[in-house]
């Protein structure tokens, strides 16, 4: 909880200087979110650690192959990345580079996905047979 507020408080501010830099220097205001976002996941990057570190655990407890729980992380991380991404294109103007942050953040996590998809089917097979 206190991470979060500290978060929301350092996004709050930055978003607040970015609109008053867009009214005086527009060109400090996407370095400015880009710099915010550069902190939000510096502060998230100890807390996300730890959170793959149990998931990793967890999946050997379970006795999960890695070929199941890496292609879940993997997808989670683009869709972080592209939501990142695409918001920082919109916050500079450009709608349509933000749309193709998003299908190329879409396709990449089919094909991350890919490895998971082939480990239900091969499940199933062996289930059936």
């Amino acid at each position: 909880m206190e991470l979060l507020l500290k978060i929301v408080a350092g996004a709050l501010a930055a978003a607040v200087c970015a609109t008053v830099l867009r009214r005086s220097a527009p060109e400090f205001a996407v370095p400015l979110v880009l710099a915010c976002g550069a902190w939000v996941v510096f502060m998230l990057a100890q807390a996300v650690g730890q959170t793959v570190q149990v998931l990793v655990r967890l999946a050997g407890a379970a006795k999960l192959e890695s070929q199941v729980v890496e292609p879940v992380i993997k997808v989670v991380g683009l869709s972080v990345v592209t939501r990142i991404g695409a918001e920082v294109c919109r916050s500079a103007g450009e709608g349509g580079i933000a749309a193709f942050v998003e299908i190329a953040g879409t396709l990449l996590s089919l094909t991350a996905a890919v490895p998971l998809v082939n480990s239900v089917l091969e499940l199933i097979t062996e289930l059936l047979v």
